[in-house]
């Protein structure tokens, strides 16, 4: 038992719709990092009332810290997560500045008593998606807990949670062993970007001299909440394509009736890929495949007609152009060469006058060209050391699943890495990029101690 402890107290009262003091970022950096240094003074070893609130406030102070696109502030959330690491002991953190000064991504490392063994990397991204403050009960920024624990602020699930999951379990294991060392070095970056495809965070961070010189040999990143008892884990995850099809005719009178004009080409078109996703989704339906699993093809835009000058359009006018925009995603199970194909003959046929552009946001295929899949078998040691990891604090995984969305993980698997997706949050409501997202605060608290065997069996982890 140390000789003192220190709690930093939060009222439990539902304060009224008023800004967040916090709203002062120079203000909120000075007195953060005061209070943090007071609040992470020794506690006893022991997870008490006293010391599961300190970990909730740390939360509380970084959910405030604004890191929505299209403004994030990286420069403060990366100050907060320097200081929060380095009151840990044995902590290393580095700042890198891979493209601007804007973008800054922190490195944090625990060294391992074998530099030869490859490393293991956890990563949490730092920026958020925008927030809509008339549409939620609370501020999005004030990371207001109420009564019955929950606590509200865009990106209490996605991710900021496993940002200090991370730091509050290894500060734990360290307090409980002071002699506590891994065998595998362990490294957590602190990314900027991945909300807007990670092109200026994790995919300039996996071409850097600092990764290559890392040796990493497994990496976690985030995953989703999941509203049963189990944990959800991830070994894939789609692949976004933007998909933007225009349709060419000739312009005529709004009365005439004629053959291929752009409108009728676009919506013979709109037609198939409508049927296309009809079927995909009635395999979901029926539940033959997971919505993880199919392709879909979802219509974002619609862009046609003549502008007049009062801001509308041409009433009496047909257009001689039109296009309507896809975000389609793919699971790697299917091949892109086949719906390349699929889209060029049936969906934009040169012989209707049509034509097709592919922005396709991230890797496909490994460096071997495989598919971007991480085994959950066997074949994978990692699979069981951390399987079991779950298990052994008394955690039950549902069965691996490919992930319907995109994270930073792909740019692991491209370099061939072993991958999951996992943030362990159960019992949940799946919040994230909506209104009124928030976490239970017994949630976050046994995350913490789910983090800290999954720490100490991958670092430990000698195969």
């Amino acid at each position: 038992m140390c000789k003192s402890s220190y709690r930093l107290y939060v009222s439990q009262t539902k304060p009224a719709m008023v800004k967040p003091i916090w709203h002062n970022q120079s203000f909120f950096l000075l007195s953060t990092c005061a209070l943090i240094f007071i609040s992470l003074l020794p506690l006893t070893t022991q997870q008490t009332p006293e010391t599961a609130e300190t970990s909730i406030t740390r939360f509380q102070q970084y959910l405030r810290i604004k890191t929505a696109h299209p403004n994030p502030d990286y420069s403060t959330a990366v100050s907060f997560l320097n200081v929060l690491a380095k009151s840990i002991p044995n902590l290393i953190t580095k700042t890198l500045y891979l493209t601007t000064p804007q973008k800054p991504l922190l490195l944090v490392t625990f060294l391992g008593s074998n530099p030869n063994l490859p490393s293991i990397l956890f990563n949490s991204h730092l920026d958020s998606v925008p927030a809509e403050p008339s549409k939620w009960v609370h501020p999005p920024f004030s990371a207001i807990k109420t009564d019955d624990g929950k606590i509200f602020a865009r990106g209490a699930q996605d991710d900021k949670c496993i940002a200090i999951q991370y730091l509050e379990a290894l500060r734990n294991i360290i307090k409980r062993d002071p002699e506590f060392k891994p065998i595998r070095t362990l490294h957590i970056c602190y990314v900027p970007d991945e909300e807007i495809g990670g092109f200026d965070g994790m995919q300039k961070f996996v071409e850097s001299k600092e990764f290559k010189e890392m040796n990493v040999g497994f990496f976690l990143d985030e995953g989703q909440a999941s509203i049963n008892n189990k944990y959800r884990v991830f070994y894939a995850d789609r692949s976004p394509w933007n998909l933007v099809i225009k349709a060419v005719g000739k312009p005529g009178h709004g009365s005439k009736m004629f053959d291929d004009t752009a409108m009728e080409n676009l919506m013979k078109s709109i037609e198939v890929v409508s049927r296309f996703r009809e079927n995909q989704f009635d395999l979901v339906k029926t539940g033959v495949l997971a919505n993880s699993e199919v392709v879909s093809a979802n219509p974002v835009y619609l862009k046609a007609g003549t502008p007049s000058k009062n801001g509308n359009f041409v009433m009496n006018m047909q257009p001689s152009e039109a296009e309507v925009g896809y975000d389609v995603r793919l699971p790697p199970t299917v091949d892109p060469d086949l719906l390349k194909k699929r889209i060029a003959e049936e969906w934009a046929p040169k012989t209707r006058n049509m034509s097709y552009h592919i922005v396709e946001k991230g890797p496909l295929r490994d460096y071997m060209g495989r598919p971007l899949m991480t085994a959950t078998n066997d074949s994978n040691p990692w699979w069981n050391v951390f399987k079991d990891a779950v298990e052994a604090c008394g955690g039950e995984l549902e069965k691996p699943e490919i992930l319907s969305s995109t994270t930073d993980a792909r740019y692991m698997r491209q370099l061939g890495i072993p991958t999951f997706g996992f943030s362990p949050m159960k019992n949940t409501q799946i919040l994230l990029h909506d209104h009124n997202e928030y976490l239970e605060d017994n949630v976050f608290l046994e995350g913490i101690k789910v983090y800290e065997s999954i720490i100490k069996s991958l670092s430990s982890f000698e195969g």
